[in-house]
């Protein structure tokens, strides 16, 4: 039993569910966000702050987390976050104040910083190298899964306890994946490095370092043009599609990413470096974005979008190790990851929305494929850098 319980696909699986439940952070609000303004009454644009702000925290303090996963250890900064998240859903499921509920958001933007952080750091880190391109794909996908379970869950929970039952089921959940990884988690050595300081000058002379730098700033340089695109169009692509396909591509959309990540990304992982991956990815999603101009917002053509789009997600994680050698050089780039996709998410949605607001469905086409030539070419620019550097990271 002892040797299952220390099986790297154990540990993985475990940490992968205690992904869920962080990304069931954003989930369980979006979900649930009707009820919560039935709740509180005429909150208005304020009510959407109850999804936002977890964001925002990712924003400003994405590469502090890398930089305090280095100071207090991996395993120590993943077991924080998840309590610490646990505890802010047993509070939410209080029903505080409106006021009281938005603050208690900030914190649970530093749980879920935590463990975004910490998660796919560890399963590089506890990950046999051949299986870690499928273990961090695997990990790429903890996003959809979580939204699809908290769009199933959630509204019979609302039903028989109100929204405080969401927060409380949550609660519970990330309890229990407190107590199991506290026991499953190997110590792991201190890191190598000395920690960095946190001063003000000192973090942003490190942010200009880490999005300089080929190798720790590249995955996430290309991430913050998928997350620009990937929430957006499931926010607002819907609207424009044929109506009697319109739900039925609407739940395909995210299942498309995560099928095509799953297996067309784990197979390419096994001949070419995850960069490569993550290029192929862009060239399909631009080109399928590009198609837009021409077949208008066909339901096919948005899942076959999205199945493109999968490749970049996973691969974006793989990316990370197979980039960066050291440990804590890792935490620095999912902290980056963590910080970019923040930016992306919270961006994205509205600036599709005031783009159609201007040109209509005409400007998607163009936002799209804008957004993927950029992250085509910056990839493209990284790698050259790579390659001059003769640093021996896999381009």
């Amino acid at each position: 039993m002892h040797r299952l319980f220390s099986s790297p696909l154990f540990l993985v699986l475990a940490l992968w569910l205690a992904g869920l439940g962080c990304a069931a952070q954003f989930a369980k609000m979006a979900v649930i966000l009707p009820a919560l303004q039935d709740h509180y009454g005429e909150t208005g644009v304020a009510s959407g702050f109850l999804v936002s702000l977890i964001a925002l925290m990712g924003i400003v303090l994405g590469l502090v987390a890398g930089v305090l996963a280095i100071r207090i250890g991996l395993r120590r900064l993943l077991l924080t976050g998840i309590v610490l998240g646990a505890v802010v859903s047993f509070i939410q499921a209080t029903m505080p104040p409106f006021s009281w509920m938005l603050a208690i958001r900030f914190v649970e933007g530093l749980s879920h910083l935590a463990i975004v952080v910490a998660t796919p750091t560890l399963i590089a880190q506890i990950t046999p190298a051949r299986h870690q391109g499928a273990a961090l794909t695997l990990w790429g996908t903890f996003f959809g899964v979580a939204f699809a379970a908290a769009a199933l869950i959630a509204p019979a929970l609302v039903s028989a306890g109100g929204p405080g039952a969401v927060f409380l089921a949550h609660g519970v959940y990330m309890a229990v994946f407190a107590v199991l990884l506290a026991l499953v988690l190997p110590r792991p050595a201190p890191l190598a490095v000395a920690a960095p300081p946190l001063g003000p000058r000192q973090l942003i002379a490190r942010h200009i370092d880490i999005y300089t730098s080929p190798t720790i700033g590249a995955p996430a340089i290309g991430w913050v043009f998928y997350t620009l695109t990937f929430v957006a169009l499931l926010a607002v692509l819907p609207p424009f599609i044929d109506a009697e396909q319109r739900v039925l591509a609407t739940a395909l959309m995210p299942l498309a990413s995560i099928v095509s990540s799953m297996t067309l990304g784990v197979f390419l992982l096994r001949f070419v470096p995850a960069t490569t991956v993550v290029q192929i990815g862009f060239v399909a999603a631009a080109v399928f974005g590009a198609l837009f101009a021409v077949a208008g917002p066909a339901a096919w053509l948005a899942v076959a979008l999205f199945a493109c789009l999968g490749l970049v997600q996973g691969a974006s994680f793989a990316a990370v190790p197979q980039l960066n050698a050291g440990t804590a050089d890792r935490a620095l780039a999912n902290g980056g990851l963590a910080q970019t996709g923040n930016l992306g998410n919270t961006t994205g949605t509205p600036l599709l929305i005031a783009i159609i607001a201007v040109t209509g469905f005409a400007g998607v086409p163009w936002f799209l494929l804008g957004c993927y030539l950029i992250a085509i070419g910056a990839n493209a620019a990284l790698a050259r850098r790579r390659r001059q550097a003769g640093s021996g990271a896999v381009s």
